[in-house]
């Protein structure tokens, strides 16, 4: 059995980061990068899988620029066998994203492909769901357990009421939450034998895929200071504070 992984490099999520001064995007300069918490989720369940006999082999994906090959080092590290990057430095929005991986998928024909159920960067959501359609396949989003059979997969998923259980024919899509499982840390060892797997480079030309954005991004600003609480006297002072500042009543 073949899993297929997508991941991508973002800014770290215990760095601040800041707008750019035209409000153009996000400064990303001598920001520390790494890969999305919800693709290392991702890597780690389908090493677990290839560890207890469930595949034989990993690939990851990743699609962004030269430096992404870093991220794909690091999933290498954790246990994954090959890696590709599809080198752009473009701004990859999430159709394109899966009109891409679909491409790969055909050319490497996995069983399962695994990807976060969001990035962190712009907390889209939607890639997952887009390269199901695209393929035809059954998709079980925000993954929390994942049983995989031999021709068949059963998902744990959460939603609003609770969790829901959905059984999905190979081949199928999965988008790994929180709470499927704690990715390890790549030991100095596979980092040093990561540097040594192989790691395919191609162009969304070279799957026949624009990259072009479709929507434009009018501005990007910090969100407001939030303003120090007081303390009122009485019920009647937080009334009239409610009323008369806040405007939340009438």
């Amino acid at each position: 059995m073949k899993i297929l992984v997508a991941v991508k490099r973002v800014a770290d999520p215990n760095v601040k980061v800041r707008a750019l001064a035209d409000g153009s995007g996000v400064d990303l300069a001598n920001i520390k990068m790494t890969m999305n918490p919800f693709d290392e989720i991702a890597v780690e369940e389908a090493v677990r899988l290839k560890e207890v006999g469930r595949a034989n082999e990993i690939v990851v994906v990743s699609i962004g620029p030269e430096k992404s090959a870093e991220t794909l080092r690091t999933a290498l590290a954790m246990g994954a066998d090959r890696g590709l990057l599809v080198r752009t430095d473009a701004v990859v929005e999430p159709l394109a994203v899966a009109k891409i991986l679909k491409a790969v998928a055909e050319a490497e024909r996995p069983d399962i492909i695994i990807t976060g159920k969001q990035a962190i960067d712009d907390d889209a959501n939607q890639t997952g769901q887009m390269l199901s359609a695209l393929l035809g396949w059954g998709q079980g989003t925000f993954a929390s357990k994942l049983v995989v059979g031999d021709k068949a997969i059963e998902v744990t998923r959460e939603v609003d009421g609770g969790l829901q259980t959905v059984g999905l024919p190979l081949p199928a899509l999965v988008t790994a939450d929180l709470r499927l499982n704690e990715p390890r840390y790549a030991s100095l060892p596979n980092i040093m034998k990561a540097k040594k797997k192989p790691i395919d480079e191609r162009t969304p030309a070279d799957y026949g895929v624009a990259v072009e954005p479709r929507l434009t991004v009018v501005r990007v600003h910090e969100p407001a200071t939030r303003k120090a609480g007081i303390k009122v006297g009485s019920v009647g002072e937080l009334v009239e504070r409610l009323r008369m500042e806040a405007g939340v009543l009438r």
